[in-house]
């Protein structure tokens, strides 16, 4: 049985690539786009996205197909992936979910297992440093349905991990808890209201991932 993984992640910015930008310019959700991109020594890279506007919004932009009421356009680019889906495209990564709005972007796409999707994590974010994972789902291992969540712990500030883990150590989150936020506090020789508020804060960003779409 396969290990893959579908993975969701946002960017936000008009400056993410192109299409986010054109989004934005033409005042549409665009939802749908197919990419051809080079692994090795790319030179030309093809996208073809969807578009409820006659028009082009911008001139670069070649009509490739239209239905009525939806238009297909093509962008041409050259040189090394500059945009999340052609980044993705080069590790060999195929996007299964496409949606630019509001300069925010969503991309679900698909990675082979942990090993592709950590170096894949790890390239985004270089390029993209506020990409936020937000949900990960492993193929089924035939025993049901795996809603696999992805926590981003880079969310977390220094202190906030520092105190979360300190907590964790001395059983503050156990029945009957092994500490109490005083404790962690001394620990870590801080102000009991900080460790608590530290806490508070590291909590509802992890939560937030858990239970978010």
């Amino acid at each position: 049985m396969t290990e893959g993984i579908r993975a969701t992640v946002i960017f936000t910015g008009d400056d993410i690539c192109s299409i986010t930008e054109l989004s934005s310019k033409a005042s549409n959700k665009i939802r749908s786009i197919s990419s051809s991109v080079c692994t090795d020594g790319c030179s030309s890279c093809v996208t073809d996205y969807l578009l409820h506007a006659e028009e082009p919004p911008d001139s670069e932009l070649e009509p490739v197909y239209s239905d009525g009421s939806t238009h297909r356009y093509r962008l041409k680019r050259e040189g090394e992936p500059d945009c999340p889906c052609e980044l993705l495209g080069s590790h060999g990564c195929s996007v299964d979910r496409y949606v630019a709005e509001d300069g925010e972007l969503t991309i679900t796409f698909f990675s082979t297992g942990f090993d592709q999707l950590r170096e894949v994590i790890e390239d985004l974010r270089d390029s993209y440093p506020d990409v936020d994972v937000k949900r990960l789902i492993r193929s089924p291992d035939g025993h049901g349905d795996s809603d696999v969540v992805y926590v981003d712990r880079g969310k977390l500030t220094a202190r906030q991990q520092e105190v979360l883990e300190t907590a964790y150590r001395m059983g503050y989150f156990e029945r009957p808890r092994g500490a109490n936020a005083t404790e962690v506090a001394e620990e870590l020789e801080i102000d009991p209201s900080t460790a608590s508020e530290h806490l508070a804060a590291a909590q509802n960003k992890l939560l937030d991932d858990l239970l978010l779409d």
